[in-house]
């Protein structure tokens, strides 16, 4: 039962600090409390955990403008932040966590900026029909945050620019681009601006509560530089690209996937998974269950048996089947 709530906000925009900040907060946040996270970041483009870097984005345009790219923990697709865009962690343990009221706080604060909001498949929410916050969960030892963007502002000429999400996502939404599917509040209510929307989420987190706001708690600043190096690492932002054997990927109901698998004498000996899927845990499950395993549908099959969901089990088995 959350007893106590307490709004941190970051004061600079690197996105690696940033990221380590909310990593922090989660490590620390007390059972019976519930912290709600403000933070921005300057011409970012955020991976979810388990995607393909250069998959997902046109890094070296990104790289060449200034920008920075930035891998978190949670699962989901790749988005663009600039400083008018507003990001949001509700981090607390497991048993205090409740994704609809976490919603709530979003959707009340917008509708006192005077704009009226819906929910949307399986992490969006919505304004006259078009996306401005895209929302992503994780997970850890009896902690959870879910966070997510609120576009204010944001430059959707750049967020075209350096995001590069495959043709088949687009299409499984059918849309024409990244651009066309996403509203910034300020062109359903030019007079909003990040403080505003700010403000909006402390009062609508104390009334969705119905507690007053507390101080917030004070990181240590040793651990958010540790972790602050950590997310700005090449081996955490890149990853081991592998040379592989063969590659496959598709998009289901579920989110996109790309498998890169290395085999010796008809033995996957390595692979590696890209996916935009909500399930943070998936890359690393399916990654252990085939390593080791013979190429051949049914052995696949019973590889996969007792460590991936039954929704996406059949899916994975035909993709890989289908490049054998």
């Amino acid at each position: 039962m959350i007893e106590r709530i307490a709004v941190y906000e970051s004061e600079g925009f690197d996105p690696h600090r940033n990221l380590a900040i909310e990593q922090h907060l989660l490590e620390t946040v007390l059972g019976g409390c519930c912290l709600l996270y403000l933070w921005q970041n300057e011409r970012t483009v955020v991976i979810g955990k388990n995607q393909n870097a250069w998959a997902e984005c046109r890094t070296t345009e990104l790289f060449n403008d200034g920008g920075r790219l930035a891998r978190r923990l949670s699962g989901g697709g790749a988005v663009y932040h600039d400083l008018g865009n507003l990001n949001f962690t509700f981090l607390m343990r497991d048993e205090d966590y409740d994704l609809m009221r976490q919603l709530s706080v979003i959707r009340r604060a917008c509708r006192l900026c005077g704009i009226e909001t819906e929910l949307s498949g399986r992490n969006d929410v919505l304004a006259s029909g078009r996306k401005f916050s895209g929302n992503a969960f994780y997970h850890h030892e009896g902690r959870a945050y879910h966070h997510g963007t609120l576009l204010v502002d944001v430059d959707a000429d750049a967020m075209g620019r350096y995001l590069s999400p495959s043709k088949a996502k687009l299409e499984s939404k059918g849309v024409e681009s990244v651009r066309s599917r996403v509203v910034n509040l300020r062109e359903l209510n030019p007079a909003i601006t990040v403080d505003a929307l700010k403000a909006a989420m402390r009062q609508a987190f104390a009334e969705v509560y119905d507690l007053p706001v507390s101080a917030p708690p004070v990181p240590d600043e040793t651990r958010v530089e540790e972790l602050a190096a950590h997310y700005a690492s090449d081996a955490w932002l890149f990853g081991q690209k592998l040379p592989f054997t063969f590659r496959c990927e598709s998009r289901f109901s579920w989110g996109g996937i790309e498998l890169q698998i290395c085999a010796d004498r008809g033995v996957i000996t390595d692979a590696k998974v890209y996916t935009d899927a909500m399930d943070d845990g998936l890359a690393d499950k399916l990654k252990a269950a085939l390593i080791g395993c013979p190429l051949r549908k049914e052995a696949i099959r019973q590889a996969l048996q007792d460590t991936v969901e039954q929704d996406k089990r059949a899916d994975l088995i035909e993709l890989i089947a289908s490049v054998l």
